[in-house]
């Protein structure tokens, strides 16, 4: 049907709207829109003001924000990782053929009437919780109008005056390199909308090609209170939320999928002045240390035009990071809520909650990331240590089960940290895909602890449990790794070692005494690594310093 409504749907170019064509190959319905140059529709880069890059004008810049204060607040986008989408029961899968997963619903033809994916509200209720805001036990849906070639409706269903969760809150721990300390941010709003689709441009810039995949699939919306400063508090708030949803599992957070996707707003205003200067908006980021940047460039941007007396040359705009060229670029005229004309979807129910279903969720609810830092902090390690293990769900669940064991805190932490880290790294593993469990894991470390095996022999068993698997005490008993703590076998080493190196002997009772290290090392080599360090270095110093 798709194909016999739009297979030949063309406009003319000199009309406003793009060329629009829906061609079927291999079953599959690929959506072009051509553009020429006279179209309005194409974002246009604006003359820019040009920031100098010369070393006097850098100089007055790092001096000039010290007169001002940024003001940062962030928008949002979490996808949800529903099996279905908002409104139909397309599936949606990252990375699938273009126009292969689309319907009359999501493409938003006559007559197709939207059906609410429950998955969304429960999820939406979830990240209101852990965000700690308030939830609308009665919200609703509106339409927001706005026209793009991708997005086919013409509109989007979102909430607007209702939204389902308001007036939170997010902990955020900033790492010790950019200065450490715990920071609050304030939540607006989190609410529900659906995607739009996406254009796919041409390398020449003619035309565009529409894949509406993405179309409907279900986002919830997080707009933060104006909070923060500068770049790097920005940055450490978005991987706090990345990290979030993926604790509580409503999303992967993948910025490289567009699973989360920040829209940055950043003004400047004199020290001591309450109003809020001109918003500028700011797109295309896909990376954490890529909002940072952004923003300390736009706050310079802003800052060097206040100082010149062009701050009227701030509009409120939406403007696109250029990684390349490492700047902020004018996209096109920010919209006003006016522009939107918001009012209630007529063909959506209002979301009504009950305390029961509320209660239920807050019980599935896992430990937040927040919480389980405390909880680390608590136990005496290090925020080095803490920020490592609570990042990743995954890690922090094999760490727990590890301390259930009933291993040490420290080092479990540094066992992880190190060896096993550098093995993930080294084989591109997650911590969910080594052989190693938590249970053998902490039975290793209780074998060092004992005496059993060495901390050398050690890492040599944690690498073959990390690779192949198996159990601490069979590779023990297999390869007769047990540790050497007889003081006559390992006196009779050291012996043996004393008396094949008598010019190094002679070296050392003269002076040289960091051979110490040359001579356990050579007993270590006779003992296959099985000595115990401690008894050997007593023995090798009684020995090396007997005058007999």
């Amino acid at each position: 049907m798709a194909s016999a409504i739009f297979r030949s749907f063309q406009v003319h170019p000199f009309l406003l709207y793009p060329t629009t064509l829906l061609r079927r190959r291999n079953g599959v319905y690929h959506l072009t829109t051509k553009a020429t140059q006279s179209q309005t529709d194409t974002p246009q880069r604006q003359p820019q003001t040009k920031v100098s890059t010369s070393s006097t004008q850098s100089k007055k810049l790092d001096k000039i924000p010290k007169n001002y204060e940024a003001i940062i607040g962030i928008e949002t986008h979490v996808q949800l990782s529903t099996q279905t989408k908002a409104f139909c029961g397309c599936p949606y899968h990252y990375g699938s053929p273009p126009n292969s997963s689309i319907c009359p619903i999501c493409m938003g033809l006559p007559g197709a009437l939207p059906v609410l994916n429950s998955k969304v509200i429960e999820f939406a209720v979830k990240l209101g919780l852990a965000l700690n805001c308030n939830l609308a036990f009665n919200s609703k849906f509106d339409r927001k109008q706005y026209f793009y070639p991708d997005l086919p409706k013409g509109y989007q269903i979102s909430q607007f005056d209702v939204p389902i969760a308001s007036a939170g809150f997010l902990d955020v721990d900033i790492p010790v390199e950019f200065g450490g300390g715990h920071k609050r941010f304030g939540i607006t709003r989190v609410h529900m909308e659906e995607d739009a689709g996406k254009l796919l441009h041409a390398e020449n810039g003619n035309y565009s090609q529409v894949d509406l995949n993405r179309a409907g699939v279900p986002l919830l919306e997080i707009v933060s209170e104006p909070d923060m400063r500068n770049g790097i508090e920005a940055a450490e708030y978005a991987a706090e939320l990345q990290r979030l949803v993926r604790y509580l599992g409503v999303s992967n957070g993948n910025m490289q999928e567009g699973s989360l996707r920040c829209d940055v707003n950043v003004s400047i205003r004199p020290i001591g002045q309450s109003k809020f200067g001109t918003k500028v908006e700011i797109k295309n980021l896909n990376s954490f240390s890529s909002v940072s940047r952004a923003i300390d460039f736009e706050i310079s941007r802003q800052v060097q035009l206040h100082s010149q007396g062009q701050e009227d040359q701030i509009v409120q705009e939406t403007r696109l990071w250029e990684e390349g060229s490492q700047r902020t670029i004018t996209m096109r005229k920010k919209e006003g809520l006016a522009d939107y004309r918001y009012f209630p979807e007529p063909d959506l129910p209002a979301v009504i909650l009950s305390q029961e279903y509320v209660d239920d969720i807050i019980e599935s609810l896992p430990e937040l990331p927040e919480i389980k830092r405390r909880r680390y902090e608590q136990m005496g390690l290090s925020m080095q240590d803490v920020l490592f293990l609570a990042n990743d769900k995954n890690i922090a669940e094999f760490f727990d089960a590890t301390l259930a064991k009933g291993a040490d805190p420290k080092l479990v932490a540094n066992w992880i940290m190190s060896d096993i880290a550098a093995f993930m790294k080294n084989e591109k593993l997650t911590i969910n895909e080594i052989k190693l469990t938590p249970e053998e894991l902490s039975e290793l470390i209780a074998s060092i602890k004992g005496g059993t095996i060495s901390g050398k022999i050690g890492k040599e068993v944690l690498f073959e449990l990390l690779a192949k698997g198996g159990t601490v005490k069979d590779l023990i008993e297999k390869k007769d790794l047990v540790q050497i703590v007889d003081p006559n076998e390992i006196e009779k080493m050291v012996e043996k070692v004393i008396a094949e190196n008598p010019k190094q002997v002679e070296q050392y009772r003269g002076g040289k005494t960091k051979l110490q290290g040359f001579f356990a090392g050579q007993v270590m080599k006779l003992s296959k690594g099985k000595a115990n360090p401690g008894l050997l270095n007593r023995i090798l110093l009684e020995k090396l310093n007997s005058k007999s």
